[in-house]
């Protein structure tokens, strides 16, 4: 039985996490690697380079709209993709633990089923644009 009273702020702490989450990843992707760097690196995966500033944009945007509670159904769908392509390209040929050289999908695939969780529950409390029926 799913508790009323308690579940929106369970999905608000969910929502908030997992912004919070990919904030710090396209941090790493502005600041440290560098956006140009980030274009090079996907390049090196045999991506268009391209790609990287379209990865970045959507994390960036996704992450923010996640943890305002902004078509929150919608942001957690539009950053699966971008997941799925990093296991496809980089951690899923590492296995599946996340310690192993180059990183393991087991954290990703975490990531997904939280998203997917997410769009399904709805917004949780304290959403600014609270998505259709949640």
């Amino acid at each position: 039985m799913i508790d009323t009273r308690t579940a929106p702020y369970g999905l608000f702490l969910l929502r908030v996490t997992l912004g919070l989450l990919f904030l710090a990843h396209v941090g790493l992707k502005i600041f440290v690697f560098t956006p140009a760097g980030t274009a090079q690196f996907f390049e090196s995966l045999g991506l268009p380079g391209v790609l990287a500033y379209l990865t970045i944009a959507v994390e960036l945007i996704g992450g923010v709209a996640l943890i305002l509670g902004i078509m929150t159904r919608v942001a957690a769908l539009v950053l699966v993709p971008v997941l799925l392509g990093a296991i496809v390209t980089v951690h899923g040929p590492a296995g599946f633990f996340f310690t192993n050289a180059g990183g393991g999908w087991e954290y990703l695939a975490l990531w997904i089923v939280a998203l997917v969780a997410l769009a399904l529950a709805g917004d949780g409390a304290y959403a600014l644009r609270p998505s259709r029926n949640g």
